[in-house]
């Protein structure tokens, strides 16, 4: 018994020394302005930083044209679709495909309106030690962990709103008839790409995209940490 109570008190131990090595090094690279940072203050400033990226995104990203007039993120019609789109335009149905791009990219639009909850409740999943550890990261260290810790179950969360926001912008029926009339053409394969799936998948690079250059910006921008403790956590060196 003695034995396996000494076992736990070293493993406790040891997990206390990880976390204030962690510590320390926040401590020394930001300097004497945050030599009395906490572990917690430190990994409550993680969360802000990434729940001001979310909301910087989304205030990005939700409105006309933040899709379909950028370059970075305009959705095009899905790889497997390549090939009916210029088959359409072949045969004079360019305007289909044109109304099935831009009535995707309305849904995209729509879409991150709705993505702010879904965000902050994988954001609240984050432990205290995993944020501690981003502290000193690079200028998206924040935002690349966050993005291969959460983007499975993100997907599966935003698909919903997704496929609502495909048929409220009527993005389903114009691709829909875009592959209807596709499928009429003699001679060619029958297709029915994804399109909810490739529309999440563009949808959640962009907004991951806005998260990184928000985080970025908090920590080279001083005037960025807009909260006493992003100040403290991300202060100046």
């Amino acid at each position: 018994m003695k034995r396996i109570l000494f076992f736990l008190l070293a493993a406790n131990l040891a997990v206390t020394s990880n976390s204030q090595s962690i510590l320390d090094q926040a401590k020394k690279r930001f300097g004497k302005n945050n030599s009395n940072i906490t572990e917690e203050e430190a990994g409550s400033g993680v969360k802000e930083a990434l729940n001001n990226g979310i909301n910087s995104a989304v205030s990005f990203l939700n409105k006309p044209d933040a899709f379909f007039k950028n370059d970075l993120y305009k959705v095009l019609l899905p790889p497997d679709a390549k090939k009916m789109e210029k088959t359409l335009r072949d045969i004079g149905m360019g305007k289909m495909a044109d109304d099935a791009i831009e009535a995707i990219n309305r849904g995209a639009e729509d879409a991150v309106g709705y993505a702010t909850p879904i965000f902050v409740d994988a954001i609240k999943q984050m432990t205290v030690t995993d944020a501690l550890k981003l502290v000193t990261g690079g200028k998206n260290s924040i935002t690349e962990f966050f993005r291969s810790k959460t983007s499975a179950k993100l997907k599966e969360a935003f698909m919903p709103v997704i496929n609502e926001s495909l048929e409220r912008t009527n993005a389903t029926k114009y691709y829909g008839d875009a592959v209807a009339r596709y499928n009429k053409v003699p001679l060619v394969k029958k297709m029915n790409p994804d399109l909810a799936d490739h529309v999440a998948e563009k949808t959640l690079f962009a907004l991951f995209d806005r998260i990184g250059v928000e985080e970025a910006n908090i920590r080279s921008n001083p005037a960025a940490r807009t909260s006493d403790l992003l100040k403290k956590v991300f202060g100046t060196k």
